[in-house]
């Protein structure tokens, strides 16, 4: 599931049109971060997550669901 949350991670990011960069300067975060956010290695604290959240203009419920959708659909 964490692959699919990163998957739309770098999605909204580049929709942005920010870099991994740009986006970590925004976050106080390494651009390593970003980067293993988005390949579903880890993931942000939940406070941060809300703060990636605001950036990216989405919400956390959002990026769950459509993570969980996703990974139901495959399991069907």
């Amino acid at each position: 599931m964490y692959v699919k949350i990163g998957a739309h991670l770098a999605q909204l990011r580049k929709q942005h049109q920010l870099s991994q960069g740009q986006l970590a300067i925004l976050l106080g975060v390494t651009p390593q971060a970003i980067s293993k956010w988005e390949r579903g290695k880890s993931m942000p604290t939940f406070s941060l997550l809300l703060r990636v959240c605001e950036v990216l203009g989405t919400t956390p419920d959002t990026l769950f669901l459509l993570a969980q959708e996703e990974t139901q659909g495959e399991a069907r």
